[in-house]
């Protein structure tokens, strides 16, 4: 049973490669007009009172215990308490906008939607999940893989998850990236592919020649009348050490590479401008030709699975995050932090350049928070498990054959003491 919201929605994307798409549960969800909407209306028009919202107001003011407002003097009630709206504080939403264009010049003139606020990445991929996967719809991504894409696409939508090996010969892997989606859109005319970079848990960004042949790749597929979907998870985004990686995101070449391509930008501040409790993501839409209205019901297809799940993202962080951004020191602060990344990140490349193993395999990495280790006969949970116990140091098993270290969190003085016990522990357990 579809809704009639629903199937307005449904109507306005008829015909787009975002309405063709479109999950099960994505051409269910629909924004109602509830009581959020209908508060919104309240809150403009209802001069005299406005009994829409579950708030305790007093003097026209959300009510704060005094013990919250004293921690944080600075902020207001609203900025503290009140509800924030489905899609996200508006001013916070320009400025997102304004940001992405600013770090991707590609996008300037380019019609993309206004960017929605999520509660945190995860979030965001979750719904796109909703909206876009389900039994019958898979989704690509690279093996390794962060492990939670996999939860969200086969445990939670009962979806296909396809792998294609990441490297080849100490590069990315541009055939078996190819292969791998032209095989899936033979099935059935399209494909949904997830590109993470700089990747987790490689720390991986492609170079600015592997992103033109990517690009490429997609856009063959395109021009052959090939539906696709690619979304890009630009967590790190910005996070690169090296001169030849691509600096902008894919998203700014694909928003509107294509009818046949939709883009979708999933990023936020909690890894680029190091706020990571703060759960705040954004969602960000661009595909050729589509208009406002198709922007603007997309959109509210993700504002209903947002409302059906969480109703809004949190309010401080996203106050907190305004001000910040409109600090004219902002910049500075986070390239003084990047500069300690980027110290960890040629700590390790050093390390690793000028120390061989019989078992140990380093993948390639020019970017983001971490690095990663194909093991070739240890089994890397092993690995972890004995590092932990005998030396004291916490690593992650991804998979069975890699084990990834994130260089991010580790003091510079203990980088080396932490890879060569990695480097012994490993040959010890191959013999």
């Amino acid at each position: 049973m579809i809704e009639p919201l629903a199937k307005e929605l449904n109507d306005i994307l008829d015909g787009t490669t975002p309405g063709e798409l479109l999950s099960d549960v994505g051409r269910r969800l629909y924004f109602p007009k509830g009581i959020i909407a209908q508060s919104a209306e309240a809150k403009q028009l209802g001069k005299t009172a406005n009994g829409t919202i579950g708030m305790t107001v007093i003097n026209g003011t959300p009510a704060v215990l005094p013990s919250v407002q004293r921690i944080v003097p600075g902020m207001s009630p609203r900025e503290l308490v009140a509800y924030a709206p489905t899609a996200g504080n508006p001013d916070l939403r320009a400025i997102w906008k304004e940001n992405i264009i600013r770090k991707n010049p590609l996008l300037k003139g380019k019609s993309i939607s206004l960017p929605v606020l999520v509660p945190g990445l995860t979030a965001g991929i979750s719904y796109m999940s909703d909206l876009f996967l389900d039994e019958t719809k898979p989704l690509v991504a690279a093996d390794p893989s962060w492990d939670n894409y996999v939860l969200i696409a086969s445990a939670r939508r009962n979806a296909g998850f396809i792998q294609f090996p990441m490297f080849k010969d100490g590069a990315f892997n541009i055939a078996g990236f190819e292969e791998t989606l032209t095989r899936q859109a033979q099935k059935d005319g399209s494909v949904r592919v997830l590109l993470n970079f700089p990747q987790n848990p490689s720390g991986y960004s492609p170079t600015v020649e592997e992103a033109k042949k990517i690009v490429s790749i997609i856009k063959k597929l395109a021009d052959e009348g090939k539906k696709v979907i690619v979304w890009d998870d630009d967590a790190y985004f910005g996070l690169n050490y090296e001169k030849d990686v691509e600096p902008q995101s894919l998203f700014a070449y694909l928003a509107d590479l294509s009818p046949n391509v939709l883009a979708i930008k999933i990023d936020g501040p909690t890894k680029e401008d190091f706020a990571w409790g703060f759960r705040a993501g954004f969602i960000t839409f661009g595909c050729k030709g589509l208009t406002d209205a198709q922007y603007d019901a997309l959109v509210k297809k993700l504002m209903g699975a947002i409302r059906s799940s969480v109703s809004c993202a949190s309010t401080p962080p996203q106050s907190l995050l305004l001000k910040a951004f409109n600090d004219p020191n902002v910049e500075n602060e986070k390239a003084e932090f990047r500069k300690v990344l980027e110290k960890r990140y040629n700590a390790v490349k050093q390390f690793t350049q000028s120390h061989t193993s019989s078992e140990l395999e380093v993948l390639p990495f020019n970017s983001g928070y971490f690095m990663s280790f194909h093991t070739k006969t240890v089994d890397a949970e092993v690995l972890r498990q004995t590092l932990l116990k005998d030396r004291g140091i916490g690593t992650i098993a991804i998979d069975a054959h890699t084990l990834r270290v994130a260089f991010s969190s580790l003091e510079e003085d203990l980088i080396a003491t932490v890879y060569q016990a990695i480097y012994d522990v490993a040959e010890e357990l191959s013999h």
